[in-house]
């Protein structure tokens, strides 16, 4: 048997990498993880989660305060700028990665600082800050490089007005106008970050309605409220060319139309960080979007090279990932262990505002599958609780079987929905009779709360059978 380093060497401090080491390192194995970066955490710490969400929390309450009839009366409406928020983010930023740096130190995880790339399929070469090159080798390599904004050729991403959701945390100026090019999660996220700075907010959708994959009463209401706040939504169009300049971005449209903004934030897709990996040393290649396949154990072609996270695409979300890594590192603990892969119904969380949760099937989907089902609706402009926060915007959406009453999907929309949402799946996730929409009806909830709307939304829909 050949003699290795180390038992696993990680590439990438993300979710998907950190979950992997740590349990690796739980089990005995002697782990490292490479890193490029100065400090850990990987691109959702540093650029994307934490950040924008740290961002998106900010002026929520700034929203939260200045529509309160309480403050009202009292002074002018607040404001803030990015730059302010943005130093918020910051600090959050720094206690995620000293929080993480000791998970790597108390388990023994050695950090390696470098870019990696593969010399063999056991052995990685890492670029040091001089230039040299330091070999490690591995019985196993976790593939957790993360992803990063799709940048197109044709964009001067250079230009000091021209940002995708990376270097958007590095905007000096004040913007009075943005054009948000995207209308995915990310780009529907900093449109309600932005109008809630009272900024002129452009959102360009290259599709027929917003986050398709939702059902589409959530997805209309995400687009009725942006509108409400004054986001000027525009479907179906795609970019011709852009034009920067000192004092702003010009984007031309191929259907004839052109905008005129401060800035211009480019939030159109992702690609898989592997292009500096050298993967042809391997004989592995991702696909055009830099994303590798793997089966259901994580293993790429190559069975002692596993990916998760980003890199393997959907469903690119930091709560997957970690937990990618943890299932991922549990089959090379024991490689005759059943591959449990991840619970099929994977909660989305959107950090618009209002936010939006949802698991589970839409209705769209039973539809079309001809599943019997029937709804169950909680508003939160009847709940005491949202009354008292001054939060009735916003529904909870119950969909499950006629006959056996099982939790088919969950829908929230409104203020906490991302928490509001474990309530269900916990329920959902039961197996057999223990998952019933009766259990909502029968379960005493604290009062005033926003879990109540289960109870109400539990009844309205049983209510509706005959």
């Amino acid at each position: 048997m050949a003699n290795y380093q180390y038992d696993t060497l990680i590439i990438g401090t993300g979710p998907g990498g950190e979950g992997a080491a740590m349990q690796l390192a739980k089990h005995g194995h002697k782990v490292a993880v490479v890193e490029r970066h100065s400090e850990v955490g990987g691109g959702c710490t540093h650029w994307g989660t934490i950040p924008s969400k740290a961002l998106r929390h900010s002026v929520s309450r700034l929203v939260e305060y200045n529509q309160s009839p309480l403050f009202a009366d009292v002074q002018p409406a607040h404001r803030l700028t990015f730059r302010h928020i943005l130093g918020h983010a910051s600090s959050v930023i720094g206690k995620q990665v000293k929080l993480r740096a000791g998970f790597y130190s108390r388990n023994d995880v050695e950090i390696i600082r470098g870019e990696a790339r593969f010399a063999d399929d056991h052995t990685l070469a890492i670029r040091q800050s001089d230039g040299s090159d330091e070999f490690v080798t591995a019985a196993n390599i976790v593939i957790a490089t993360g992803s990063r904004p799709y940048r197109p050729k044709d964009i001067d991403f250079n230009h000091p007005r021209i940002y995708d959701s990376d270097t958007i945390l590095s905007l000096k100026h004040e913007p009075r106008s943005v054009i948000i090019y995207g209308a995915g999660v990310i780009g529907s996220e900093y449109a309600s970050i932005f109008r809630g700075l009272s900024v002129k907010v452009d959102l360009i959708n290259t599709r027929d309605r917003l986050l398709s994959f939702l059902d589409a009463e959530i997805s209309d209401a995400l687009s009725y409220h942006l509108r409400s706040s004054g986001t000027v939504i525009r479907h179906n169009e795609e970019y011709d060319r852009v034009e920067g300049s000192d004092d702003g971005v010009v984007m031309h449209f191929k259907s004839g139309k052109r905008l005129k903004a401060d800035c211009l934030l480019f939030a159109n897709g992702r690609t898989g960080n592997t292009d500096r990996l050298q993967l042809d040393a391997i004989g592995l290649k991702a696909n055009g979007r830099g994303q590798l396949e793997i089966n259901e154990r994580y293993q790429t072609a190559l069975a002692h090279i596993i990916a998760v996270g980003d890199v393997i695409g959907y469903p690119s979300l930091a709560s997957a990932a970690y937990d990618q890594g943890r299932i991922a590192a549990t089959g090379l603990i024991d490689s005759s262990a059943d591959p449990a892969n991840l619970i099929p119904d994977i909660p989305t969380g959107i950090y618009t505002i209002p936010e939006i949760s949802s698991v589970g099937k839409t209705e769209e989907e039973l539809t079309a599958a001809k599943v019997p089902y029937e709804v169950g609706r909680a508003q939160f402009q009847h709940l005491a609780r949202a009354q008292i926060a001054g939060s009735p915007v916003g529904c909870l959406k119950l969909l499950f079987h006629r006959e056996t009453k099982a939790i088919l999907g969950i829908h929230c929309f409104g203020e906490r929905a991302s928490e509001i949402i474990h309530i269900g799946q916990a329920i959902m996730e039961q197996k057999g009779a223990g998952n019933c929409i009766d259990y909502f009806v029968n379960t005493t909830f604290n009062y005033p709360t926003m879990a109540e709307a289960y109870r109400v939304a539990a009844l309205n829909g049983l209510n509706r059978l005959f």
